[in-house]
């Protein structure tokens, strides 16, 4: 028997029935659409949850007004939509900290430089830029206070990371990861 639920029914039943070759077929073609029908609603209930949503995701960016772009990769919808979520409220240097953590290597430092009314967004778990970080940029930019600018920094190779690297280290990296070494 190839289905799960049909040796499940099968089980119910009395055991004379377990030799039978016509109740088998039957509780393994029963069995079959049981397990399609769990299936089915599996996926339909990862849909409440942004972060296992996928054809309903549209449904969520609807929701929250941001723009559908199937070219995007998932997650980075995702993060949009989390970040949406999460900025709503007063906002604090923690949320804006939070919204750019919820994005795919988001995390991020926040330098507050309150005479000058600007602060800067330090990226430090990702190297040159975040994939997504014109939606990071859009999301901060949408709850940041009016009369605060905003900077973004970023972190490359130095020179002495890379000296001590070996070939094949730094042939795993993207090539944008060591932008400051780069003839523009």
């Amino acid at each position: 028997m190839q289905s799960e639920r049909g040796k499940e029914m099968l089980g119910y039943l009395p055991p004379y029935y377990a030799t039978s070759r016509v109740m088998k077929s039957l509780m393994d073609a029963q069995g079959g659409e049981l397990d399609r029908l769990r299936s089915a609603l599996d996926e339909i209930l990862d849909q409440f949850f942004v972060s296992t949503a996928s054809w309903g995701l549209e449904a969520w960016e609807r929701e929250f007004d941001i723009p559908t772009d199937s070219g995007k990769p998932i997650e980075q919808r995702r993060s949009a939509v989390k970040s949406k979520i999460l900025g709503t409220g007063t906002v604090t240097f923690d949320l804006i900290r939070s919204v750019a953590g919820s994005y795919q290597n988001g995390t991020v430092e926040i330098v507050n430089q309150p005479t000058e009314y600007r602060f800067t967004v330090k990226f430090v778990d990702t190297l040159g830029l975040p994939p997504n970080l014109n939606d990071v940029r859009a999301a901060i930019e949408a709850i940041k206070p009016a009369h605060l600018a905003v900077e973004y920094e970023f972190r490359y190779f130095t020179i002495g990371e890379v000296q001590k690297m070996t070939i094949q280290q730094i042939q795993s990296h993207r090539l944008t990861d060591f932008a400051p070494f780069l003839d523009a």
